[in-house]
């Protein structure tokens, strides 16, 4: 069975395409997982939506690292 990182991965990757929908599932995703998922999440993403999404990842990666 896959874990929920895993499932977010997929879902993050079919709505990759949409800017609005990707934000949408990352900011859902953030405030599901753990705090050690949320940073893995959050290199993954960079690594793989870095070039398209940077200022998505921008915003809700910086307003994660605000809060804690």
């Amino acid at each position: 069975m896959a874990s929920m990182l895993e499932y977010i991965k997929i879902i993050l990757q079919k709505v990759s395409f949409d800017r609005r929908l990707f934000e949408k599932e990352l900011r859902k995703a953030i405030r599901m997982l753990m705090p050690a998922e949320v940073k893995r999440l959050r290199q993954w993403c960079y690594d793989n939506y870095g070039t398209i999404h940077l200022p998505v990842l921008n915003t809700c990666f910086a307003r994660l690292s605000s809060l804690g």
